[in-house]
């Protein structure tokens, strides 16, 4: 789970790289700013590529020249996190919302508790999360996961409605159908399904007609 969603987070990172070097270009010296841009493009290549230690190093350089740099601090984070490195992950998280507030940070932090199965800490973070954005279904699914783990059913089924109100699609309908069969709603599970195959079929390409040619009387 914490894979998926982490590639939720890196979805906005050519927006935020982009916001970054143009604040820090206003303050720095054109030729440092130009090294900024490309250490962003090194650490978003090596992200990509799996190239942490490269990666790091990147994130780490940004961050001796510009040590107030949350977004820097949010990448780093999501890096420690997919090498395990709970702890470091989490630091980066916390200083990155000490820096500039905002729910991506506390978020993280939610999947970070989660994963190490701190599931009340990780409802804490995820409803300060959706306290500051809720718009996210991927946030109300993660909610709704932390609350399955902590007896909850009903506050699960709530935040994944409400995940499937903001984005109905096939995968939103099947996990809302799963937790209804878990939680003994088999009907309204069945009544998923089969909207999620019909979705799925109208989403498929038609095949095309081919007009058979004329036939020539001699």
């Amino acid at each position: 789970m914490l894979g998926i969603l982490l590639i939720a987070a890196l979805g906005a990172w050519a927006i935020w790289r982009r916001q970054t070097i143009t604040e820090v270009a206003t303050d720095l010296p054109l030729r440092i700013s130009e090294k900024l841009d490309r250490l962003w493009d090194v650490a978003q290549e090596s992200l990509q590529e799996k190239k942490y230690l490269r990666a790091e190093k990147a994130l780490l350089t940004i961050l001796r020249v510009d040590e107030r740099n949350a977004t820097a601090y949010n990448r780093l984070g999501i890096l420690y996190a997919k090498q395990q490195a709970f702890k470091d992950a989490i630091e980066c998280f916390e200083i990155a919302q000490s820096l500039e507030p905002s729910a991506s940070s506390l978020h993280n932090v939610g999947l970070i508790y989660y994963e190490t199965k701190h599931y009340e800490k990780a409802a804490l973070a995820f409803e300060q999360a959706l306290s500051m954005e809720s718009d996210l279904a991927a946030r109300h699914v993660a909610y709704a996961k932390v609350q399955e783990k902590l007896g909850r059913p009903k506050k699960m089924l709530e935040s994944l409605e409400r995940a499937v109100e903001l984005d109905e699609t096939p995968q939103t309908l099947k996990i809302l159908a799963d937790a209804y069969e878990r939680n003994g709603q088999e009907d309204l599970a069945e009544e998923l399904r089969i909207k999620v195959i019909k979705m799925t079929a109208a989403q498929q390409p038609q095949p095309r007609h081919l007009k058979q040619p004329r036939r020539v009387i001699m």
